[in-house]
């Protein structure tokens, strides 16, 4: 498995992996409710993907296996998180953690200490497990009765000591 960032041409491959990772993955949020699917799959479109993708508001990466997309994740100059998603067949597979550390190295490298997330029920221990703490009920962006806003300090890389000469 490879982490890179995507590509135009990776939009639609990426697409699906998101739509399939909510339907298929994420039951515990929409309860298969098809008013919670409709709003919350309404923009994860090819194109919109594709916006994303190359909008310089976002760091856009995806987890490949050769050509097929396994992940897919984004995250804010700011360091808000906003995508992690995983494709059903890859779960349990460390493809959301890769993918999370990525967004996390991007965050610190561009200045940020901390980074922040809305969490669907699905992913909340995932996160917790990754170092995030609850911050209270989401303030912006799709959210469903049992999402939560998260946070996480991001701590600089530990540099060597200088070796006495």
């Amino acid at each position: 498995m490879q982490i890179r960032r995507a590509r135009p041409e990776d939009a639609e491959q990426a697409c699906d992996v998101i739509r399939r990772s909510i339907v298929e993955l994420c039951q515990a949020d929409h309860g298969n409710d098809p008013s919670i699917l409709e709003k919350w799959l309404a923009n994860k479109t090819p194109d919109n993907v594709r916006a994303w993708i190359i909008s310089t508001d976002n760091h856009f990466f995806v987890a490949a296996d050769g050509e097929t997309i396994l992940g897919a994740a984004a995250v804010k100059p700011s360091g808000e998180i906003v995508l992690n998603y995983v494709s059903p067949a890859a779960r349990f597979r460390g493809v959301s953690k890769a993918l999370l550390q990525q967004l996390e190295a991007t965050a610190l490298e561009l200045g940020n200490t901390s980074c922040v997330l809305t969490s669907t029920a699905t992913a909340r221990e995932f996160y917790l497990a990754a170092g995030y703490v609850e911050t209270g009920t989401p303030t912006t962006g799709f959210a469903t009765a049992v999402s939560c806003r998260m946070a996480k300090p991001l701590a600089a890389p530990r540099r060597a000591a200088p070796l006495d000469s």
